[in-house]
C-alpha cells in the first residue's frame, strides 16, 4: 500500500516557486496496476521519488507499506568506480539476498558481456539503464516504480528479454508508472491520473485520464 494524504511539494527556481504537488490525496492498493500523465518539465521524477522515500514532502504525510522499488532509472546506491557485478553483490546485501543469485542474474538480464565486470563509470547512458532495470526485476518487489518505462534500449534481445520478465512480474506486483506517453500506460495500467499544474487528478479508468490529458495539452 501507498497513500499520500495532502502532500504539497515545490521548488524555489531563482524566480519563484515551481509547484509540483498542491495538496494532493490518493491511495494505491496491492494489485493496482496505475498510471499517471504528466507533460515533461512538470514533476514526473520528483513525484516517483517521492513515493519511493528519496525525496520528502514539504508538507503532508506519505504511507508505505510492503517492499516498494526505487524507481526505474534511478542510479543512487550504485557506485561508479566498481563494476556492475560488485555493485550487484553490494545491493543483494543491502536488500538481504543471496549476493551470488543476484549477480547472477543481473548478469544474464543485462547482456552485457565483459563490461559486466568493468567500472560503471566506463558505461554509456543505456548500459547503466541496464544494468539498473536487471536490478529492479533481481530484487523482486511488491511494487514496482517506474519513470517513463522501460530503458532506452537498442537491444532488441534485451528489450524482449527484460519485457516479458516485468510483464510476469506485473501479475503478482502492484505497478505504478508515471510518464508522458498515454501509449506506455496502455501496455500496463488499469486505472489512471493527470499531474498538471501541481494539481492531480486520479481516475478510475485509463481512458478518463487520457480524455483530461488530451484537453489539456492540445489545447
Amino acid at each position: 500500500m501507498l497513500e499520500f494524504e495532502s502532500v504539497s511539494k515545490s521548488f524555489w527556481t531563482g524566480s519563484h516557486h515551481k509547484v509540483i504537488l498542491n495538496q494532493a490525496s490518493f491511495r494505491v492498493e496491492m494489485g493496482d496496476a496505475i498510471g499517471i500523465l504528466a507533460p515533461n518539465g512538470t514533476g514526473k521524477t520528483t513525484l516517483v521519488n517521492m513515493m519511493a522515500g528519496l525525496e520528502k514532502p514539504d508538507e503532508g504525510a506519505i504511507r508505505r507499506e510492503g517492499r516498494i522499488s526505487f524507481p526505474l532509472g534511478y542510479m543512487g546506491g550504485v557506485v561508479n568506480r566498481i563494476s556492475a557485478a560488485e555493485n550487484s553483490r553490494f545491493i543483494a546485501k543491502i536488500y538481504g539476498l543471496d549476493p551470488d543469485y543476484v549477480e547472477a542474474f543481473s548478469r544474464w538480464v543485462c547482456g552485457l558481456g565483459e563490461y559486466f565486470d568493468q567500472p560503471l563509470g566506463t558505461y554509456s547512458s543505456g548500459m547503466k539503464a541496464r544494468f539498473t532495470f536487471s536490478l529492479l526485476l533481481a530484487l523482486d518487489f511488491d511494487m514496482y516504480l517506474i519513470d517513463e518505462g522501460m530503458p532506452n534500449s537498442t537491444d532488441v534481445e534485451f528489450n524482449k528479454k527484460a519485457g516479458d520478465l516485468l510483464a510476469e512480474r506485473l501479475q503478482r506486483s502492484t505497478l505504478v508508472i508515471v510518464s508522458h506517453q498515454p501509449a506506455l500506460l496502455e501496455k500496463f495500467a488499469k486505472k489512471a491520473g493527470v499531474l498538471m499544474d501541481g494539481h492531480l487528478h486520479m481516475f478510475d479508468t485509463l481512458e478518463e485520464a487520457k480524455r483530461l490529458y488530451d484537453y489539456e495539452t492540445q489545447s
